[in-house]
């Protein structure tokens, strides 16, 4: 099939998308046939570029009005090869050997604030090129799990994750006392980053040394990406892997269904909670 896509000049995504819009949902109370079902669950699938395994293909296709069970869908995935990618191991990045300021650890492992804007973490992560490491920093709001803010440079110096707040900061205008989260890394240490977490009038918090626990969403975003979307892809230069990275972060944003928010996209998430909001004001 793939050949077939590349004679014809189209993406093997856009043609599963074709085949899904092709088998109309069936009607309410008939039950649609496993190769109709197929269809749409490789359409889901390739629409993920193979990220999401068979629960977050269930919850799609009950999104997209198919309903169906998710033992069925598991199964079907499971006799046609249909999974999520593999996993792989990573190297840590964190250099908390240094003699720096550490700040204490204000957030506590509350991942879950009430609000927007009231906990931030961060931390930063590699990928490999042909032409060298590429670093990407990134600013993750708990509250919807949203990246509010992002950098990447072909290095890890203290300006990678100052301009990921900076960009966090100028998208969001946070009120001030919001608490920043991070590890002990010397790019959190140092004094351009502590400068602007000041000016900012935020809340420097810290994880205890060698605890990844203490910033665990954002680790999972690290395994969202590295595993859901980069794993098995070689980029010739760090500009490809910065497109593909950025087309991820669109995407996890905008559709990714995220499990902490009962299966809607971190911005579907905050649009209802700003939708109650406003009802319970009128």
């Amino acid at each position: 099939m793939s050949l077939s896509c590349k004679v014809l000049g189209v993406s093997t995504s856009g043609y599963h998308e074709h085949c899904r819009r092709s088998i109309a949902p069936p009607r309410p109370g008939k039950r649609i046939g496993n190769e109709a079902l197929l269809v749409h669950i490789r359409a889901v699938h390739a629409e993920s570029r193979g990220e999401y395994g068979w629960p977050r293909v269930w919850k799609q296709l009950l999104i997209n009005g198919i309903r169906v069970g998710k033992e069925r869908v598991r199964r079907l995935m499971h006799d046609h090869g249909i999974k999520a990618r593999g996993k792989r191991k990573f190297k840590a990045t964190t250099d908390s050997n240094h003699s720096m300021p550490v700040a204490p650890n204000l957030l506590a492992r509350d991942f879950s604030p009430a609000a927007p804007n009231a906990a931030w973490t961060s931390d930063v992560t590699y990928i490999a090129t042909d032409e060298g490491w590429l670093y990407l920093a990134v600013i993750l709001d708990l509250f919807n799990r949203e990246v509010v803010g992002w950098s990447m440079k072909p290095h890890m110096r203290q300006d990678l994750v100052v301009d990921a707040l900076r960009m966090a900061w100028f998208r969001r205008h946070p009120a001030p006392g919001l608490i920043m989260h991070s590890d002990r890394g010397s790019q959190y240490c140092s004094k351009a980053f502590t400068k602007t977490i000041k000016a900012y009038s935020m809340r420097a918090s810290m994880s205890r040394k060698g605890d990844c626990w203490d910033n665990a969403p954002t680790e999972s975003l690290w395994g969202s990406l590295k595993v859901g979307r980069l794993h098995g892809m070689r980029f010739a230069t760090r500009r490809a892997a910065m497109d593909e990275v950025i087309d991820w972060l669109t995407f996890y944003n905008h559709r990714r269904l995220h499990s902490t928010l009962g299966y809607v996209s971190p911005m579907q998430f905050e649009r209802a909670w700003l939708a109650a909001q406003a009802r319970q004001a009128a």
